[in-house]
């Protein structure tokens, strides 16, 4: 660190914010280093105390990592007035939060992690990284709408979905594979073919599978898997 980290890049790797975020609290003058107000570009160096709202931050040693089976219910937040907050259900022990959303009422695998600058990469849109999801819909499963969901489908205001891997696995049950991240996306694509949601889950975020873990349960990902997700992010 002899060159210095960029202020924003420290406050990300802290598990504190991301760097755009970051960079607002340093222009509201909420971050210090060495006692000294902050600016936009500052670096920090070996031996430097940087605080954020007067409580001291440091470089986190080891990104947590972690895969959560998210219940039904829970929502993907860490506001503490909501009851229902991921981060009071999980209770871990270190600050974390979590790479991305899924909805209150769909289920399924949730990472968690410390590192805002890794939780951004995995979130980026332009990075295409694939969701797999396996959906319980109300009704019988036709070709037509396989077809349908596969090739795009005009949601939120008309914007179309982009193509994407559709099976049907059941009667009722579908495996679709995601590389864009809309709002409600699934639950409002098949609305459009007439159908609802039953049941969503995420069963896997890139190379990272849900597998046999037990809702409400998380785990460690393995150093496999974490050395593949960050061969893929370009880390």
């Amino acid at each position: 660190m002899s060159e210095g980290t960029r202020l924003n890049k420290f406050i990300s790797e802290a598990g504190v914010a991301s760097r755009r975020a970051a960079d607002r609290m340093v222009e509201e003058g909420r971050i210090t280093i060495n006692g000294r107000t902050a600016v936009v570009g500052d670096k920090v160096f070996d031996g430097d105390e940087v605080a954020v709202d007067g409580k001291p931050v440091s470089k986190v040693e080891e990104d947590i990592i972690l895969a959560f089976h998210k219940p039904r219910g829970i929502t993907c937040t860490s506001n503490p007035d909501d009851k229902d907050n991921v981060i009071d259900f999980i209770g871990y022990p270190k600050r974390i939060y979590s790479i991305g959303r899924l909805d209150k009422d769909s289920e399924g695998l949730l990472l968690m992690t410390n590192n805002g600058e890794l939780a951004n990469l995995v979130m980026r849109s332009r990075g295409e990284h694939e969701k797999e999801y396996i959906v319980t819909v109300d009704r019988p499963i036709t070709d037509k709408f396989i077809k349908g969901m596969s090739n795009g489908v005009p949601i939120l205001d008309d914007r179309i979905t982009k193509k994407c891997f559709v099976e049907k696995i059941g009667e009722r049950q579908f495996r679709i594979i995601l590389k864009q991240g809309l709002n409600r996306q699934i639950r409002r694509m098949c609305e459009y073919f007439g159908y609802d949601v039953r049941r969503l889950v995420r069963v896997r975020v890139m190379n990272i599978e849900l597998g046999d873990l037990k809702v409400g349960r998380y785990r460690d990902i393995t150093r496999k898997e974490r050395e593949e997700l960050f061969r893929e992010l370009g880390l």
